[in-house]
């Protein structure tokens, strides 16, 4: 079933709306999770049935739904089962209430940042109304479970990369706006504003959600009680899983992932990143008779968040903080010069819990790649800045090795990246970005003298750069303390691990299984991370399950899955990475601590 042309605007395709678990050919972009036969009800005839036994109903959802065809539909359908039906919606405060609101979390127009929303969505909404008696009362629109405590939810969600498709298409608004602004105002806006008011709005319902329903296809609707999809979250997270891949093209982009993914559209123009596991843009692909439902990945961790964490879910609570990304230079470009924000300013500028600490593993790469890390011995701070304040108001390109080292790269070699740090992946590579969850704070400080994809200049934020970049990461102390060493720390009779150093700062922990039959992986009540860095497909034993996975494919295996067991089912040896949070760490302390 598609979606209405002009309803988003991308060359990625749909999620097809049937779809049946495969273990066939290589990496899938459409993994799913069987939950058995029955549990997957598609179309709003089906729906309408089940409206049609109750009394009250709260029609609630994310931003982006398009809530006028939920109505239209909802409305045929109940009329043909003779149902009279009393509609009523939430009533949000004006624009310009809602905008003077959000203002102070959202910096200045044209910023790229603001800082994470602390206000509740019922101070979005006018006050409580009455609902007329008679009939059956449905209540849509977002907010909408705040008008009816008692009543049982319909709860209709997105995708967050179709919403931002149909965010570019014009399609949709920020919460509390009556029209599409600039997509990068609108993305900025739902990160900052919208999402967290959405996502601690879910969590407050959950309980009293009757049914999810997945509304990216338009005019279809797939949903499925919230019993069966519950006990589906269960099943995996104590066993594993992998959700859904998403694709971008960017400035810097190659032709890797073009060239391995079988499934990607080639008529893109490039594809820079991957979303791997990037979970606050990421959802959960169920089945049940080949029909589909996706489910955002916060709810995972909403239900079972202690099964996923293990030990450390007191520490993290509802955020899962390792992300696995994609960053894809072959026949490309490089990645600007750039540095992430210390911890401290993270959390007082952004309201981010923790900070953008990074790896670069070195997937695949040509002969001549290279990663830009750290700064030559000597470099002074306020000379560099004079150099690249002048690039930018010139537009004269910067002689950059003459301030940041560049370090030849290899396949499997790890590059370390703590917060801070001056860095930037050169051309040729296929990185595989291992770091902590947060993924937009990055501070440009060169990029090359190049437009963005748009034809217009990419931002450059040289004073938040030169307010966290750390200058003693220079000279030897850089091959000392940012590459990686990598140590045998196990051995078996055709199988090692490797233990891959990371930085002090960083609260995650990679190793690597290499093997040629059969490892035997524990969990040690954390949740452990993976993809298949060499070899063809593998299948983990765990929880009662078989799973394959393939060559760059990421998977999870929860805390709760206690242990996997992994069998090489190809033909040449298999090198496994995994990253886990660390048993200690002083952030740790410092989150415990807040």
């Amino acid at each position: 079933m598609q979606a209405k042309t002009n309803l988003r605007q991308t060359s990625q395709r749909l999620l097809p709306a049937t779809l049946k678990p495969t273990t066939a050919g290589g990496y899938n972009m459409y993994p799913v999770h069987a939950l058995g036969a029955g549990k997957i009800h598609t179309g709003y005839a089906s729906l309408a049935q089940w409206l049609s036994t109750q009394e009250t109903v709260c029609l609630d959802g994310y931003v982006g739904i398009c809530w006028k065809t939920v109505q239209e539909n909802l409305s045929a359908e109940l009329k043909s089962l003779g149902v009279a039906v009393n509609w009523q919606q939430p009533v949000l405060k004006s624009v310009a209430t809602v905008q003077n609101m959000v203002a102070p979390y959202l910096g200045q127009r044209g910023d790229v940042w603001g800082t994470k929303c602390k206000l509740a969505l019922h101070q979005f909404f006018e006050p409580q109304q009455t609902l007329p008696a008679g009939g059956l009362q449905l209540v849509i629109g977002t907010g909408a479970a705040l008008l009816h405590p008692a009543a049982p939810v319909v709860y209709f969600d997105i995708p967050k990369n179709e919403l931002q498709y149909r965010m570019r298409a014009g399609a949709t608004t920020n919460l509390g706006n009556n029209v599409p602004e600039q997509a990068g105002e609108m993305y900025k806006r739902y990160y900052f504003v919208d999402w967290p008011v959405l996502d601690a709005h879910k969590q407050s319902i959950l309980s009293r959600i009757a049914i999810f329903a997945d509304t990216q296809w338009g005019d279809h609707v797939s949903w499925a009680f919230q019993p069966d999809l519950l006990r589906g979250i269960d099943h995996i997270a104590a066993s594993t899983f992998r959700v859904r891949p998403w694709f971008e093209a960017g400035a810097w982009g190659g032709q890797w992932m073009k060239a391995h993914i079988a499934d990607l559209p080639k008529e893109e123009v490039n594809y820079a990143w991957s979303f791997e596991m990037i979970v606050p843009e990421n959802g959960v692909v169920f089945e049940s008779d080949g029909q589909v439902l996706e489910l955002p990945f916060e709810w995972l961790m909403y239900h079972a968040n202690q099964a996923i964490l293990g030990k450390h879910a007191e520490i993290f609570h509802y955020e899962f903080p390792i992300r696995f990304d994609f960053l894809d230079t072959f026949d490309g470009g490089n990645l600007s010069i750039q540095c992430h924000p210390r911890f401290d300013y993270i959390r007082q500028h952004f309201g981010e819990t923790f900070t953008q600490d990074e790896t670069y593993y070195i997937l695949d790469c040509k002969p001549e790649a290279a990663v830009y890390l750290g700064f030559r011995q000597g470099v002074e701070r306020d000379a560099l800045r004079g150099v690249l304040e002048a690039s930018q108001e010139s537009g004269q390109p910067v002689a950059i090795e003459q301030y940041v080292q560049k370090h030849s790269a290899k396949k499997h070699d790890l590059f370390l990246i703590p917060n801070g740090t001056v860095h930037s992946a050169g051309k040729d590579n296929l990185v595989l970005e291992i770091s902590a969850t947060p993924y937009i704070f990055t501070f440009k400080m060169y990029d090359w003298v190049r437009l963005g994809l748009d034809g217009k200049p990419r931002p450059i934020s040289i004073p938040e750069a030169f307010d966290n970049l750390d200058f003693t990461r220079q000279g030897s102390k850089v091959q000392e303390e940012l590459i990686s060493k990598q140590s045998v720390v196990a051995t078996g009779a055709d199988w090692q691990l490797l233990q891959l150093s990371t930085h002090p700062d960083h609260f995650y922990a990679v190793q690597r299984f290499e093997f040629e039959t059969v490892v035997d992986i524990p969990t040690n009540n954390t949740c452990l991370i993976m993809m298949l860095v060499e070899g063809d497909n593998i299948t983990v034993q765990t929880g009662g399950v078989e799973t394959v996975y393939h060559y760059a494919e990421t998977f999870v295996i929860p805390a709760a899955a206690g242990h996997c067991r992994v069998v090489n089912k190809g033909a040449r040896p298999a090198k496994l990475v995994s990253a886990y949070l660390k048993e200690h760490h002083y952030i740790f302390d410092r989150l415990l601590s807040m």
